[in-house]
């Protein structure tokens, strides 16, 4: 009879030897609907399985009887040292997991030495971040029908000292997400069944939902009608904010506003990378939204070799989407990447365990990484590249 591996049933962050055991607590610490809108994709979910499937790929060419002993995993990004390739990306309705979601994860960040970004649908307000995280923030922007809420994000975060303005240019039409549809009978209204299940996790409970009132959209609950502004069900509230009518042509109302780092998140072609270079980005964020958007999908990975080819000279490249290895962030990097989001990833330790479960998330992903550099025979970085991986 073959040897099955089951679940990780330890609920010990110490005891957690990967991100896979992270998401085995989480799945466990929240109600049912919750970890359904941190895991799921859109549709039949086939961009999500191709982000996984696109890293099995690419295998490792080892090089051997190479002294790794000083080895790093430090690197630039805009000029400043980062303490590891990574970036905790922008996830929106943090709170639902955990009272001050955001806050855990950006402090995470700092203490890891690595960049935080923001999400427009953060559940803490972003000077709030700017005053009790530290670290370097970046601010992720969503422009909705309304762009007073942009106007106003953007004043704000630049006031805040935000290093990076992240514009994401692909949930303007919204994905169809079929498990959060069903777990709702009304925007913030869950059905019956899942009223049941916030029952069976007190402690969430109690944490999320009791301690402080259900968690809001902080950052632009001005803009919204009395009670729209409740995270629970947010996901069913948030597409009816979003027109389709952004163009390239905002990147300029965009720079007028802001005079620093200005990245686009949505990009997975050579023309609109060769674009955004052209229009002076200083970066794009290779993603499909973490399967969460168009279904059938090209994943960010598959498309990075070109993209790097096209413009990684001009600027800076960063990939997300599917990241559960630091052998993951090893294969992206040696084909060009500058770094990567991480999403899930985190969120399954903020889940698990709060701002203790984000830093192990990060502590497990950074001492893979460390690990895949020393078997490759790497010290650093800088000596990755493409020689150190065959396709087929």
């Amino acid at each position: 009879m073959p040897w099955r591996r089951r679940p990780f049933r330890d609920k010990s962050l110490s005891r957690a030897l990967n991100i896979g055991h992270l998401r085995d607590i989480a799945s466990r610490s929240v109600p049912h609907f919750v970890f359904e809108y941190v895991e799921g994709g859109s549709e039949d979910e086939t961009s999500l399985r191709c982000n996984r499937s696109a890293f099995e790929s690419y295998r490792f060419v080892p090089h051997t009887l190479v002294d790794t002993t000083a080895r790093h995993h430090r690197t630039q990004l805009f000029g400043s040292e980062i303490k590891a390739p990574l970036i905790i990306a922008p996830t929106g309705m943090n709170g639902i997991l955990r009272k001050d979601g955001d806050l855990h994860l950006a402090r995470a960040a700092a203490a890891a030495g690595i960049p935080f970004c923001l999400s427009t649908v953060s559940t803490v307000k972003l000077e709030r971040i700017a005053s009790e995280a530290g670290g370097r923030l970046w601010m992720q922007l969503y422009v909705m029908k309304n762009r007073k809420v942009a106007e106003n994000i953007v004043t704000r975060a630049h006031a805040a000292g935000f290093e990076a303005l992240v514009f994401t240019t692909d949930a303007n039409v919204f994905g169809h997400r079929e498990w959060d549809r069903r777990n709702y009978l009304r925007p913030g209204r869950p059905t019956f069944r899942n009223a049941l299940d916030m029952l069976r996790h007190p402690r969430w409970l109690n944490d999320v939902m009791i301690s402080s009132g259900v968690p809001q959209f902080v950052n632009f609950a001005e803009f919204l009608p009395p009670g729209g502004a409740s995270a629970i069900g947010g996901s069913t509230i948030i597409p009816t904010l979003f027109s389709p009518n952004i163009t390239w042509d905002d990147i300029a109302w965009l720079r007028g506003m802001w005079d620093r780092k200005l990245l686009i998140k949505g990009v997975l072609s050579v023309a609109d990378a060769e674009r955004a270079a052209s229009l002076g980005c200083d970066g794009i964020i290779l993603t499909n939204h973490g399967g969460r958007q168009l279904d059938s999908c090209v994943a960010p990975f598959e498309m990075l070799p070109e993209i790097v080819a096209a413009v990684g000279d001009r600027m800076t490249i960063i990939a997300d989407s599917g990241f559960r290895r630091g052998s993951d962030v090893v294969k992206a990097v040696a084909l060009g990447a500058d770094a990567v989001m991480i999403g899930r990833a985190t969120l399954y330790g903020l889940a698990a365990g709060g701002e203790p479960g984000v830093r192990r998330a990060l502590e497990i992903l950074i001492g893979e990484i460390d690990r895949v550099l020393g078997q490759l025979g790497i010290r650093s970085l800088d000596e990755l590249g493409p020689h150190l991986l065959r396709k087929g």
